[in-house]
């Protein structure tokens, strides 16, 4: 059973398998998709620095930078 759909930057691979492994159904992020998703997980690499942003989706938005797979998973779960 699909847990949800999650739009996940292609470079958070072990994010990625986890994700997989616990039942959710990961899509590469893109603009084209993230409209249909349940969450969108992000590197942070490319944070917005002067703080601007367009938003995309209504879905939460999670940022992997300095959190283990584990701990994305565990905000996820708590945010959907």
């Amino acid at each position: 059973m699909i847990q949800g759909i999650v739009a996940v930057e292609p470079v958070l691979t072990p994010v990625i398998e986890l994700l997989e492994t616990e039942g959710y159904e990961v899509v590469e992020l893109d603009e084209a998709n993230v409209q249909a998703v349940d969450a969108v997980i992000v590197s942070g690499a490319d944070k917005n620095l002067m703080n601007i942003q367009d938003v995309l989706t209504e879905a939460p938005v999670i940022i992997a930078a300095g959190k283990t797979a584990e701990e994305v998973l565990e905000e996820l779960e708590d945010r959907l």
